[in-house]
């Protein structure tokens, strides 16, 4: 053996060379397809057959509720609770498991149990959340595969809060988890841990110039920074980035408000020593340390050493009891700015009699100094908030009231409808949030229907892209969208530029009286339409197939519809109808690739749906782009037989726009956008592209496009599932 390989690694690190560099790290600006494939059922362990939604419902609910329950007072050696009470940190769990929520694409959340997994399991402000998790595993050790992860962090909070006295709203089960992490979230572009939030900002002093979809102020932080803006103390700026950063994540200032006041209620921050003296973060740690992190020399068995945020103390007299505590000392004191003994700013209060000081966390006979951040100066100091607390201390229920609906909305924002709740303790009240849709007749005559539509005159494009406009929309990231309901009729999305209002009222104006004449629903109707196009247009392409079809859709009315929370999905771009509604700095194949992860499509399902879309003319304002065919309203292969034809060459025009040329005559035979020609240039998608553009792919693309069609038409329907 050469000396100079006795030092070198046999493993590749998950590069491609020695070097450990991966083929994006070699090529940055390739297109990377993983966030199609990045939940691939290789990587989970339960096996394809395994249906978790089914299999939490042989649990004993109130069994699981008790032994979450138990677990909260027992305290361990390893971690001890504050106040023999685990509560405040089971409620910080579900919390910032489910506070990366964002209203823009709908990603994060607490809804597949992310945060067991990097990055969210190391960030900064997740310090420790690895220790509660570990408290919990009794219990999730006993119910095994039918209590998943996702379910039982966002269950202990809820759980805590009932256990130290709020009557909260009620939880539903029925989350899956993911078992590796997300490729799919875009955090940030941040190299470094708590990075100044400017970066984040056109103008940091303007908090609605953040970046889209970030609603976080800094890299590794939940919400905002609890010491200021940029940890410089100032309640009124910080006040501001507070309305932005819960408005961004589906909260009004009311509900921010009572998420605020009520999430300190209870519970402590943790600054009562080093924290240069923590160790690394769970994914830093080695071995021994077996996937906890932060861990502490100076802990001594001790609550009351714990090192997290680095600000020390309570916010209330008594931190394990739901009272209105919160308030008597925020707004019955004045506060000065103090440093913890870890050095963080944080507020105490001014001459505060002994008996509002909480107990040690680990010796109760010591009284010790409460605290507040800069974000609950800021629910005193800013206007709107300072009313909404005055509101709440006159009238505690209403606080109550307030915060557990709004506790409950932070735990299911991304759970879906109604519909989807399992479990005893599943509201039954439809909340404006939920996106609510009655349900809908199916004993009407499908077939009688479809006759109508058919002698509607309606083009194949039409049919099949007002169907697509109004199935577009669902995001798997947070269940809301979809065609169900036939909102693409009501305001926001019938004045949606994506959806071509004029055509889209044309199309309306032929569907909606068949609608009232038979009984079916105009969802309904809208999605028979786009399955007799798509039906039609495999016909003339030489296959006669029909596209399954699922009756029961209802219809929205304006008031089911919170049309400012609609706004958020509007589409920027759809690279299935070639459309973009402005130059981005993100290329166009990069926009249709976050498109079609939102809707759940694989690599294989987007390509033959791009495919079948051009070819069936369903372009956006009936462009010529990507229409590789001489038969448009066909079904047919042209699409793909075109792209990897080498008898053509393809020619710039613009920044957007492509000529395909006959490399012998010079003439012009198509015309093209980036969107079209990275099924020919990415090598992943030209490998999909050369499936569908071989001698005998036409019956197999037909079948696969139908398939992949009726996976988005039915998105939304939960009852089929």
């Amino acid at each position: 053996m050469d000396g100079n390989d006795m030092g070198k690694c046999p493993v590749m690190h998950g590069g491609l060379t020695e070097s450990g560099m991966s083929v994006t790290d070699w090529w940055p600006k390739s297109l990377n397809l993983d966030i199609l494939h990045q939940h691939d059922r290789k990587s989970n362990p339960l096996g394809a057959d395994f249906d978790y939604r089914e299999a939490v419902k042989s649990l004993d609910f109130e069994a699981v509720k008790a032994d979450v329950r138990a677990v909260l007072t027992q305290s361990q050696d390893w971690w001890p609770a504050d106040y023999g009470h685990y509560g405040g940190l089971m409620i910080r769990l579900a919390w910032h498991a489910a506070g990366t929520y964002r209203l823009a694409d709908g990603r994060g959340g607490g809804g597949t149990g992310n945060i067991r997994f990097a990055p969210l399991n190391s960030w900064p402000d997740n310090g420790n959340l690895d220790k509660a998790r570990r408290i919990l595993w009794p219990v999730k050790k006993k119910y095994g595969n039918a209590l998943s992860w996702a379910d039982l962090i966002l269950l202990s909070g809820t759980v805590a809060y009932e256990d130290m006295g709020l009557k909260t709203y009620g939880f539903s089960f029925g989350r899956p988890d993911i078992w590796h992490p997300e490729k799919d979230v875009y955090w940030g572009a941040e190299k470094e841990w708590l990075a100044p939030s400017d970066n984040r900002y056109e103008d940091v002093s303007k908090p609605d110039t953040m970046e889209n979809p970030l609603a976080a102020v800094q890299m590794g932080l939940i919400y905002v920074n609890p010491e200021g803006v940029n940890g410089q103390p100032d309640p009124l700026k910080t006040a501001a980035q507070v309305r932005e950063t819960f408005a961004r994540m589906a909260m009004n200032d009311e509900e921010t408000a009572a998420l605020t006041c009520g999430g300190h209620t209870v519970g402590k921050a943790h600054g009562n020593g080093d924290a240069a003296a923590l160790g690394p973060e769970p994914e830093a740690a080695d071995v021994e340390a077996q996937g906890l992190g932060w861990l502490n020399p100076h802990l001594d068995g001790k609550a009351s050493n714990a090192v997290t945020s680095g600000l020390e103390g309570a916010w209330t007299t008594e931190p394990t009891k739901w009272d209105m505590g919160y308030f008597k000392l925020l707004f019955g004191y004045e506060w000065e700015l103090t440093k913890s003994p870890a050095g963080a700013w944080q507020w105490r209060p001014i001459d505060i009699r002994e008996e509002d000081m909480p107990v040690d966390p680990t010796d109760a006979s010591k009284r010790v100094m409460p605290m507040m951040t800069d974000a609950d100066m800021a629910m005193k100091m800013d206007p709107t908030y300072r009313a909404i607390c005055e509101k709440f201390m006159a009238d505690p229920a209403y606080f109550d009231d307030c915060f557990a609906r709004a506790w409950f909305k932070l735990t299911h924002r991304d759970l879906g409808p109604r519909t989807r709740y399992i479990g005893p303790d599943a509201p039954k009240e439809d909340l404006i949030w939920q996106d609510p849709v009655p349900a809908g007749r199916s004993d009407y005559d499908v077939a009688a229907v479809k006759a109508k539509i058919a002698a509607a005159g309606l083009s194949v494009a039409d049919m099949v892209a007002t169907a697509w406009d109004s199935a577009r929309t669902f995001r798997q990231s947070d269940y809301r969208g979809g065609a169900n309901g036939a909102r693409i009729r009501l305001a926001p999305q019938k004045d949606w530029e994506g959806n071509e209002p004029a055509r889209l009222a044309r199309v309306l104006a032929a569907l909606e009286p068949i609608a009232a004449e038979t009984g079916a629903s105009v969802a309904d109707v809208i999605v028979l339409a786009g399955n007799l196009g798509v039906e039609q247009a495999a016909k003339a392409a030489g296959f006669d197939i029909e596209v399954p079809f699922a009756p029961g859709r209802g219809d929205a009315t304006d008031e089911m519809t919170d049309a400012a929370s609609f706004a958020v999905l509007e589409p920027l771009a759809d690279g299935f109808r070639n459309w973009l509604k402005k130059d981005y700095v993100v290329q166009p194949e990069e926009m249709l690739l976050d498109r079609a992860q939102l809707m759940g499509l694989t690599g294989p399902e987007m390509t033959c749906l791009l495919g079948g879309m051009r070819v069936m003319g369903t372009n956006h304002g009936g462009t010529a782009h990507g229409v590789f065919t001489d038969r448009a309203g066909a079904l047919t292969t042209d699409f793909f037989t075109t792209l990897t034809d080498m008898s053509y060459k393809w020619e710039p025009t613009g920044r957007n726009t492509y000529n395909i040329v006959d490399r012998k005559t010079g003439a012009v035979k198509h015309t093209a956008t980036r969107v079209d020609l990275v099924f020919g240039s990415n090598s992943i998608l030209r490998a999909y592209a050369e499936v569908y553009a071989q001698d005998d792919a036409g019956e197999k693309f037909v079948r696969d496009f139908v398939a992949a069609w009726v996976k988005v038409m039915n998105a939304d329907r939960y009852d089929l599932a």
